[in-house]
């Protein structure tokens, strides 16, 4: 049997390009890089790796077929053609969900229909039955079609990718994990420098930052999908999660700071860190962002504060972004990085980025704004 097969990694629009740098720091090639997912080659042991070590990167999908479909008949044709008893077991489940768009095809719904038919068909030629039980492990099976290219995949990690478990509550408006990965991961700073987030919410950022800095692997400690493939035994899960406990820089030492004026938040982020297991890391106090106060001489701020939306007044958010403006570019010597919707937060703020970002938030469009302060070294 051909265990290698292309694995798709789906992304928020505007981390294509972390997630490639990651999967190459573990070892993969990227065969594509493409606006909201990056494909590379693999095979099981990689399905268990980058489900257990990406940070910025949504789901891993086994890409099982692609092809091109303008019919219900060629659609049904291209799915049964494919080898489906080389991934699904005979008692496997494998329901369907998936989207359609620019399509000749007639809805998501029978689409979904005619790709359930057209596996179920397949895999009871292959084992020889009328009809599969479905009683067994389950394969989520995705689909898109896209400019009637249909692309079929199997979904190996179950809940996203950024549900790391840590994060049992939250606020309102918590930034996911993915990005204040991507945005610790795109910063300069250096685990020897110290870290501020003066809107720490929930403390997702502190909390990634730490364990990135820390080397823990963000899926270390959760459940994934493939856990009840036959293709994946036990036995390579823990030998895979062993070898990430060993990686783990457990001297290494940071300076991380999160605060908030919000005394709620500081308890959701003193709970959330402890969880994560990086409580003893951050040192966490109720501050005002407008009044940054620090005797260190240099550093970074890495923070998401109110876009508008939450605060429910635009100009009350142009006045902290004037005010955390004259607060941040006191620091001499730090760096900063800001992830907001704001379109004027420049001009608010009071100073140019030395470059900015594209990032979406879900269906929301943000700019990471990079101010660097000491001029960080190119990255090797």
């Amino acid at each position: 049997m051909n265990d290698r097969f292309e694995l798709v990694i789906p992304t928020l629009f505007g981390l294509e390009k972390p997630v490639a740098r990651e999967l190459y720091r573990l070892g993969y090639d990227t065969k594509r890089v493409e606006n909201g997912r990056v494909t590379i080659d693999g095979d099981y042991d990689a399905v268990v790796r980058t489900n257990i070590w990406l940070r910025c990167g949504e789901r891993v999908l086994i890409k099982a077929g692609e092809f091109r479909a303008e019919t219900a008949d060629e659609l049904y044709e291209g799915v049964k053609a494919i080898e489906w008893d080389r991934f699904i077991s005979r008692e496997g489940a494998f329901p369907v969900k998936g989207h359609t768009t620019r399509s000749k095809l007639a809805s998501d719904r029978s689409s979904q229909i005619m790709i359930k038919k057209a596996i179920a068909d397949s895999l009871g030629e292959a084992y020889g039955v009328s009809w599969m039980p479905e009683t067994g492990a389950t394969y989520q099976i995705q689909f898109t079609i896209i400019d009637d290219i249909v692309t079929v995949m199997i979904d190996t990690s179950g809940a996203p990718l950024h549900k790391r478990g840590y994060r049992v509550k939250s606020n309102l408006a918590p930034v996911r994990e993915t990005i204040a990965a991507a945005m610790v991961m795109i910063s300069y700073w250096k685990y020897e420098e110290p870290l501020i987030d003066p809107f720490c919410g929930s403390g997702t950022i502190p909390i990634e930052a730490a364990m990135f800095k820390r080397n823990i692997a963000p899926g270390i400690g959760r459940e994934f999908a493939f856990s009840s493939f036959g293709q994946i035994d036990d036995a390579m899960v823990r030998e895979i999660i062993e070898e990430a406990r060993e990686e783990e820089h457990r001297d290494v030492m940071l300076d991380i700071s999160a605060s908030d004026i919000d005394p709620a938040a500081i308890e959701l982020t003193r709970e959330n860190s402890k969880r994560a297991g990086v409580g003893e890391f951050i040192s966490v106090s109720r501050a005002d962002a407008r009044k940054i106060i620090t005797e260190k001489s240099g550093g970074s701020i890495i923070c998401n504060p109110p876009y508008g939306e939450r605060l429910g007044d635009m100009d009350e958010c142009r006045r902290l972004y004037r005010a955390i403006g004259k607060s941040f570019t006191a620091l001499d010597k730090w760096s900063y990085y800001i992830l907001t919707s704001h379109e004027d937060f420049e001009r608010e703020f009071g100073k140019r980025a030395d470059r900015r970002r594209k990032i979406y938030n879900g269906m929301l469009r943000c700019w990471l704004y990079q101010y660097y302060g000491n001029k960080p070294k190119k990255k090797g």
